[in-house]
């Protein structure tokens, strides 16, 4: 076990043949990635943890070693990225194995990056978690940030999950890489009933419980999914079709405080959406945000937008934080020639980014902190000014993620913001998953993929406001730099260095 853990028995990781040795490197990558939703193998992920970490605390892994682990861990935990490109396979299938594969090869670069560093300023097995972790921080942000499949993301939907409210996403994963440093060091036998003690004490301590009976003097909220596939939206013979159903999964008793349509509801712009807006409320007996597109000043914007009872439109929220390639292209004038452009983009020239973060008044609910699909998985990026919301309000098209991994992993990261947040979550997405998840991340209310339906689902309770609601990422990213300053120290005084772990 030991030697397995520090990487002496890992099939390929000791091969003379380098080309072998980076393929067994990729497919610890692909078992690294069980870790994530919707597979959950948590423990396969620790495992493939410690043999990554085992390595480099001996200096047998490097630049190369790194980024094959994250092609490994992205190519199979990010293999839905395909599923884009084929909407319209005529035009954009022959590009889905070249797109999965730059995504997974440039995200990769990051953890190369990690590994080498580690490996040049020999900081051992504690310089790589620091170096690690950090570089999942700065993928989380770099070049428009993509905090997708973060290491720390394995613990979501367990007990683990929760003390995200406490030290955040990079907290985590900080913590996971931590822990596996931990029982590598340890090695094999009763010297690993430590840390499974310790692991054991931390899940029965943070585990939530089942979620409490809802107040009676919540608001309910009307959730609606009306399963639109993708390749059928903006087909024009089917509009009708696809509106009726909004509208009937819309009626509803008078008990609603707000009835949810999911993102780009509506086929027709906001500036011909008034009698659907005024039909919908009608039918609701409600106010109705909804997702929707709009222009103005010749720019185009996916946005959300409140009306009031009679279906008249009182508030607006424009999204801010846009998807890449999915929304507008990234150097689009040199793209361009290329033909280059967005999937989602039916205006010609992509959508305009909102001015920001804002919160938007829903009466009878509170202030809510409105999020357009991306934009849910930047934790960083949920605070708005004006203080605290009373819920995250979601609105996203899952359509174009597939049927499995994506729309799965996309949930995920709305109950980890609540849990980090102390917030509830409202989410209405159009092919699912639309759920109700309360403040510590539990789906009390939800429908499944691929299916037409409504719920409605009283609000959940607030919590007070967390200490990662207060700090934010300053803390873990702190206890990166310490931790890499104490290995670097180490190193100094000859301390956590194995003179015959270099690398044959």
């Amino acid at each position: 076990m030991t030697a397995a853990l520090r990487g002496r028995a890992l099939p390929g990781l000791a091969a003379r043949s380098r080309p072998l040795r980076l393929l067994a490197w990729t497919g610890l990558g692909g078992i690294l990635a069980l870790g994530q939703v919707p597979f959950g193998l948590w423990p396969l992920a620790l495992a493939a943890l410690a043999a990554a970490i085992g390595a480099a605390d001996r200096r047998s892994a490097g630049f190369a070693e790194g980024w094959a682990l994250g092609l490994g861990h992205f190519g199979v935990a990010l293999h839905w990225i395909v599923e884009p490109f084929l909407v319209e396979p005529d035009l954009f299938g022959w590009m889905a194995p070249f797109g999965l594969a730059l995504m997974a090869g440039g995200l990769a670069l990051f953890w190369g990056a990690a590994f080498g560093a580690a490996r040049a300023l020999r900081g051992g097995g504690l310089g790589l978690v620091a170096l690690w972790s950090g570089a999942e921080a700065l993928r989380s942000l770099a070049f428009d940030g993509f905090p997708w499949a973060l290491i720390g993301h394995v613990w979501i939907g367990t007990p683990i999950m929760q003390a995200a409210a406490l030290i955040g996403p990079h907290g985590l994963t900080l913590g996971t890489l931590l822990f596996a440093l931990w029982v590598v060091r340890l090695g094999a036998g009763p010297r690993l009933a430590a840390p499974a003690a310790l692991g054991l004490a931390v899940w029965l301590l943070l585990a939530p419980g089942p979620a409490g009976p809802p107040d009676p003097a919540a608001p309910v909220l009307r959730l609606v999914q009306p399963n639109v596939p993708q390749a059928e939206k903006w087909d024009p013979a089917r509009q009708q079709e696809h509106l009726d159903r909004l509208l009937a999964l819309s009626d509803g008793e008078a008990g609603a405080a707000l009835t949810v349509w999911p993102e780009t509801a509506l086929a027709q712009p906001l500036d011909r959406a008034g009698p659907i807006l005024a039909e919908g409320a009608r039918r609701a007996r409600s106010p109705v945000a909804s997702g929707v597109i709009r222009s103005e000043g010749g720019r185009w914007f996916n946005s959300l937008v409140l009306t009031d009872a009679a279906g008249a439109p009182v508030a607006l929220y424009d999204k801010a934080h846009l998807t890449p390639f999915g929304e507008y292209i990234p150097f689009q004038a040199w793209l361009s020639r290329w033909g280059l452009r967005g999937l989602a983009d039916v205006m010609g020239e992509g959508f305009a980014a909102g001015p920001g973060p804002a919160l938007m008044d829903l009466p009878g609910v509170g202030p809510a902190r409105p999020l357009i699909c991306y934009e849910g998985i930047f934790a960083e990026e949920i605070a708005a000014p004006g203080g605290r919301p009373r819920l995250l309000l979601l609105v996203t098209n899952d359509a174009w993620f597939g049927n499995w991994a994506g729309p799965r992993q996309h949930l995920s990261l709305a109950r980890l913001r609540a849990v980090e947040q102390g917030v509830p979550v409202a989410r209405a997405a159009n092919t699912g998953i639309s759920a109700m998840i309360d403040a510590q991340g539990r789906v009390l209310a939800s429908l499944p993929l691929n299916a037409a339906g409504a719920i409605e689902s009283p609000l959940p309770p607030v919590r007070p406001p967390t200490p990662y609601g207060r700090w934010g990422d300053w803390p873990a990213l702190l206890a990166m730099g310490c931790l890499l300053g104490a290995a670097m120290l180490r190193r100094r005084g000859g301390a956590g260095i194995d003179p015959g772990a270099a690398r044959p």
